[in-house]
């Protein structure tokens, strides 16, 4: 059969496909998250050459309404925004842009709300504007052509604030994660949690731009009714290599990686100090994540963390980090996602990393031993001869899970511990399941021990603690001996004593 085989497929001629109509629902259905998505408008100010940029929740009073981004870019012509309006349309990036595929407005816009409007100017022509309606874009992909005096108006809303002659505005409706209800300072909440994570976000993936005197991005709250801001501020750069002190005298230093069909890559290799509380240390991911490669693409940072197959994380090189500037000219080694959130790369760069040397002939892979010694040599200063665990997993705040990970080594290769409530005999505060990796808490005393609030999967993040610091040993031992059981029976004991004491205090409240 192998004589038979043809490696050139024949062929009879083509047909043209169009994409269906529900290729817009595809293309909103792509796994934005909420921040990437906001990131994703704000390159588009960037690449028209805006020099600030502000994100605009807008709310009628306890109800959350729209949310909008203005910049003071270049704006666009009729023409052009019906390019910007097209799924992939396609036009000529100029080759310092952070767009590629034509897709980042449309399909980040319609994962998060139900119509994205975009309005428009530039110094010479009048305010345009398109809409895109999730129903209508399936439904034949009919962009709506928004009214002109209504186009005018949102631009004169946001005059010399920041657009003064031009500029562009781009309005969500019908936000799929706005609380539904504003009641019981839900919306208040929401907004705390949202804006600091979009700040974190913002302040990290554009850390570059924001470093510099003449960009800005401002996130404000405004009451469409009373025009009240209730908040306005702006966001920090936040710059993953920007330790006061290296963690090792030699870093940071530069290796070069030679690729075959590639010019020279440069890795600027970084030890951060140990024990650091530095935001652009601890806001970047959990333990591994936030180690290992960060890869810039014309200054905008495209992945924080991650070995890309070149070894696998190791708490050990938790200090680590490397610098990374994609080369500028299209190429198979490193492939962008369409969400910039993440570089692929070929083993043509795995392999040169091997092999990659710095100007004096130091080995890149004696840069990985040297942060490994940083790490240990930190925890034998501490004093520290902690076991290794298995880690925390579902449940668990975040917080909790990169606390107890950058204070505890783990074993490597483990499933972690999750926890979460489940319908328990009122007799015990919480059982045990050994194979599974899992602590149930009694579910009947949940309302008390939140004080009545809404319960979510990493709600109680104190009591979680507590009980993985109690019970992680169960885990990692083959059977209990007659001490440990004698103390989980003393555990229980108290803590429902505990539990009912807290029911019966919520009910003297009511």
């Amino acid at each position: 059969m192998t004589g038979d085989w043809q490696f050139d497929v024949p062929t009879t001629g083509s047909k043209h496909l169009p994409p269906d109509a529900r290729y817009m629902e595809a293309l909103s259905s792509q796994g934005y998250g909420f921040e990437v998505a906001i990131a994703d408008l704000v390159d588009n100010s960037i690449d028209a050459g805006a020099r600030d940029v502000v994100i605009h929740f807008l709310r009628d009073d306890d109800r959350l309404v729209s949310l909008l981004v203005i910049d003071d870019g270049k704006g666009m012509t009729d023409e052009e925004l019906d390019v910007a309006m097209t799924v992939g349309g396609r036009r000529d990036y100029d080759p310092r842009a952070l767009g590629m595929f034509g897709t980042g407005l449309k399909s980040a816009s319609l994962s998060h709300a139900s119509s994205v409007t975009v309005v428009t100017k530039t110094r010479r022509t009048r305010a345009v504007g398109r809409r895109w309606l999730m129903e209508h874009a399936v439904n034949g992909h009919q962009c709506d052509i928004v009214a002109q005096d209504y186009a005018q108006t949102l631009i004169d809303r946001y005059a010399e604030r920041p657009i003064t002659w031009q500029g562009t505005v781009i309005r969500w409706d019908g936000v799929k994660n706005f609380p539904r209800s504003g009641g019981g300072g839900q919306t208040d909440r929401y907004l705390h949690r949202t804006i600091n994570r979009l700040g974190l976000q913002l302040g990290l993936y554009l850390h570059r731009f924001l470093a510099r005197e003449d960009f800005n991005i401002t996130i404000a709250v405004e009451d469409v009714n009373t025009g009240t801001e209730y908040m306005n501020f702006g966001v920090e750069p936040l710059d993953p290599f920007g330790y006061p002190v290296p963690g090792h005298a030699d870093y940071p230093r530069r290796y070069t990686a030679h690729l075959p069909s590639l010019e020279p890559v440069a890795l600027d290799a970084h030890v951060w100090p140990a024990k650091s509380t530095l935001d652009g240390y601890k806001a970047v991911g959990s333990v591994l994540e936030r180690q290992g490669f960060y890869f810039y693409r014309h200054d905008r940072l495209v992945q924080a963390g991650g070995w890309n197959n070149f070894r696998q994380p190791d708490q050990h090189l938790a200090l680590s980090r490397i610098a990374i500037d994609l080369p500028t000219t299209r190429n198979d080694v490193f492939r962008l996602t369409v969400k910039k959130e993440g570089v692929e790369v070929s083993p043509e760069f795995v392999t040169a990393l091997e092999q990659a040397k710095d100007a004096d002939g130091g080995r890149f892979l004696d840069y990985i031993g040297s942060c490994e010694g940083v790490y240990r040599d930190a925890r034998k200063r501490a004093g520290t001869t902690r076991k290794p665990v298995i880690g925390p997993g579902k449940g668990f705040d975040p917080a909790v899970r990169e606390a107890i990970e950058d204070e505890l080594p783990l074993i490597p290769g483990e499933d972690p511990v999750s926890i979460h409530w489940r319908e328990l005999d009122n007799g015990v505060f919480f059982d045990i399941d050994r194979e599974n990796r899992t602590i149930g808490l009694n579910r009947h005393y949940r309302s008390a021990i939140l004080g009545g609030r809404r319960g979510g999967t990493d709600d109680a993040p104190t009591l979680k603690s507590l009980m993985y610091l109690l019970l992680h040993q169960v885990f990692e031992k083959e059977y209990s001996g007659s001490r440990e059981k004698d103390n989980l029976q003393l555990w229980q004991s108290v803590l429902v004593a505990a539990a009912r004491t807290e029911i019966e205090r919520v009910g003297e409240d009511d």
